[in-house]
């Protein structure tokens, strides 16, 4: 019979998503990994496979943990208009909350490897499409609510809305200011009625 693990496995799972997040793919070894979740290199292929089925696994657990729960949390208990700003909202909060300036691991990963891998490249458009839809099924319902013009393109503004906030995420890692930031989002909040300062003043009551 097998032998139990005898490590936590969502807690290595999660050192590698770190050290990932942190440095990056290439500049990340294999001992690197070993170290940070507290392994050998032996005992890391063994429960994980090589480096690149390594870092998809870190990669989807970054997405489930943070884009998925997003939309449980924000999509299915809020008003659409409500839970597009929410979303902007925790974007920002994490952004100016993040001293390492880390960014986004999805931004990450498309800025440094899906120009170059197909197979990343599939796997982060599937990310974007996700995210991109969640925005469009927010302005859709919003729409017939009331809440969000008719006037608007459902589909356009939703691709006006995934650019703007993977554009957030590139510019946090830069100047992670919350006035840069509310700044950049006013715009295109704007545009569907969402006003972030009112949203933060709304907060301190």
């Amino acid at each position: 019979m097998p032998r139990p693990r005898e490590f936590d496995e969502e807690a290595a799972l999660d050192a590698a998503m770190a050290q990932f997040w942190s440095h990056g793919y290439e500049a990340t070894s294999v001992r690197d990994l070993a170290t940070t979740m507290g392994l050998t290199s032996a005992s890391l292929y063994n429960a994980f496979g090589d480096k690149r089925t390594l870092y998809e696994r870190a990669l989807e657990r970054y997405v489930e943990r943070g884009f998925r729960d997003r939309v449980r949390r924000f999509e299915h208990h809020m008003p659409p208009r409500d839970a597009i700003g929410a979303f902007f909202d925790e974007i920002i909060q994490l952004s100016v909350g993040d001293p390492h300036r880390k960014g986004c691991l999805i931004v990450n990963s498309a800025m440094e490897l899906a120009p170059h891998d197909k197979q990343f490249h599939r796997a982060l458009n599937g990310v974007l499409k996700d995210i991109e839809g969640f925005f469009q099924r927010c302005v859709s319902a919003g729409q017939k609510d009331g809440t969000i013009s008719s006037d608007l393109d459902t589909a356009d503004m939703a691709k006006t809305l995934l650019a703007s906030l993977m554009g957030l995420r590139v510019l946090a890692r830069v100047n992670p200011q919350r006035a840069l930031l509310e700044g950049a989002a006013r715009p295109v909040l704007a545009m569907i009625g969402v006003n972030p300062n009112a949203r933060r003043a709304r907060r301190r009551i």
